[in-house]
């Protein structure tokens, strides 16, 4: 069984990293009755006795003593970590685990990558070499991150690039929230097209969020819900939206609905490598299967059922609709269209009660309506888990490395321009040490090749489908 360990930057990504801590404890509760520490758990949490101050080695074939996070808790301001550490989930992680300033990146990437980085890197990569010690078999790094703000954008792409010089053979997956378009951080154009360099530079894969997606779609699961379409089918609160009956908090704050949707994400992104299933697949065989080139690794990523269904028998009608679903634009957690762009490659996770037969089934009804690259046409890869999330009885996560991010990246590139033409707020950033126009410079390059290569990549759809010829055999 492999490990991953979770690092969380920023306020944005301590938010997210903090729900999906409380959705893990709960979905590991829910399958592991007995309490005994199995290697599901081990994946995300170490099993320590709390009593020789939690130093020791892992404990493992037994009673669970007490779980940790195998996590790192970044942020240059201490508010969000200080939350964590007062609410429910403060016994999930210790001092040893967290990182923090008082003053903040002032939504400057400069500071955050330029100031914060270097002055924290040797702590940052003890505590990651710390915690990679813990792990047996440490695949995975997952890094998650806002574009927009400072500490997110600038030193959580400081540590991605940490990673890739100390750890260069493990994989590494980011989860990026874009800025939506009502964004009240002026100057977080230039923060993301400044995190957009390194991430074309030095992730494995990342999954681009929108938190416009993810208002729309919480927005349109309330509506459901209070409209009483759905009938008596959809119980009221969805583990997908809503952190009830999990740890107990004063009160849902705004965004628990839409970083909960992030965090089922990551959860059924790792489900296969946590749980046993008749088709598992592992977190290498994702970028191995989806990154036929290694700038273009931005996948977009689509969740369904987003509701809780309160009857267990799944008819196969609705096990179909659910696969349709996927493809469609609502369920996207980015504002795309995949069905009329072109797919270079698409993963399907499957939770639950599902049948290889009804996969099949369901890449062939829908692959007459999916354009996929002429060189790649049976570009699928499908992972089948037994354990379906709490409260639900099956759930798909679709992966599509599809030319429909395109629009998101061209978004930025435009509003990077208008400020960036009347050099607007650039003060802010050169006076940081290290920092220079170049910067701004190589990252905006940087976004227009990438558009590019999408664009190179778009130009050949709805061409003739070319098969390669066949070696002719002599009869």
């Amino acid at each position: 069984m492999t490990q991953s360990v979770m690092v969380q930057v920023g306020q944005c990504g301590n938010q997210v990293g903090c729900r999906f801590w409380d959705l893990a404890l709960r979905e590991h509760a829910a399958v592991n009755k007995k309490g005994i520490y199995d290697e599901a758990l081990s994946s995300f949490f170490r099993n320590v006795d709390t009593r020789s101050g939690g130093d020791g080695p892992d404990i493992y074939k037994g009673k669970i003593y007490s779980l940790k996070a195998r996590a790192l808790l970044i942020d240059m301001e201490e508010g969000v970590v200080n939350e964590i550490l007062q609410g429910p989930l403060r016994d999930v992680f210790d001092s040893k685990q967290l990182i923090t300033d008082v003053s903040g990146s002032g939504n400057n990437w400069a500071v955050g990558h330029k100031l914060y980085g270097y002055q924290y890197r040797e702590n940052i990569v003890e505590k990651l070499r710390k915690t990679a010690e813990h792990c047996d078999c440490l695949q995975c790094f997952f890094i998650i991150h806002s574009m927009g703000g400072g500490t997110g954008s600038g030193l959580g792409t400081f540590v991605l690039n940490l990673l890739e010089d100390e750890f260069p053979e493990v994989y590494r997956f980011v989860t990026s929230v874009y800025p939506s378009g009502e964004d009240d951080v002026i100057t977080s154009p230039y923060n993301s097209v400044l995190a957009m360099k390194e991430l074309n530079e030095h992730a494995d894969c990342v999954l681009p969020i929108e938190n416009e997606s993810l208002f729309d779609i919480v927005n349109k699961i309330h509506h459901m819900v209070n409209s009483g379409k759905l009938g008596s089918t959809v119980k009221q609160n969805s583990l997908v939206t809503s952190s009830a009956g999990g740890a107990k908090t004063a009160q849902e704050k705004p965004f628990d609905a839409m970083n909960n949707i992030v965090a089922n994400l990551l959860l059924n992104l790792t489900s296969s490598a946590r749980f046993e299933g008749s088709l598992n697949m592992d977190l290498n065989e994702i970028s191995m299967n989806l990154v036929p080139f290694p700038r273009l690794h931005y996948l977009v990523s689509s969740l369904t059922p987003l509701y809780t269904l309160a009857d267990v028998n799944v008819p196969s009608r609705r096990l179909d609709q659910m696969f349709s679903d996927a493809f469609s634009r609502d369920h996207q957690l980015i504002q795309a269209d995949p069905k009329h762009s072109l797919y270079l490659a698409c993963a399907l996770l499957v939770r639950g009660n599902v049948h290889v037969s009804d996969l099949r089934r369901n890449i062939e009804r829908l692959k007459p309506s999916l354009h996929f690259v002429s060189w790649n046409q049976e570009g699928w890869k499908t992972g089948l888990c037994s354990v379906p999330p709490v409260g639900h009885s099956h759930s798909l996560l679709a992966l599509a490395n599809n030319t429909c991010v395109k629009p998101t990246f061209i978004g930025l590139k435009d509003k990077f321009m208008k400020l960036y033409k009347k050099k607007a707020h650039l003060h802010h950033y050169l006076h940081i040490d290290g920092m220079e126009q170049s910067c701004f410079s190589e990252a905006i390059s940087s976004l227009s090749d990438l558009i590019e290569e999408y664009n190179e990549l778009d130009a050949t759809k709805g061409g003739p489908r070319i098969d390669p010829p066949r070696l002719q055999i002599a009869v």
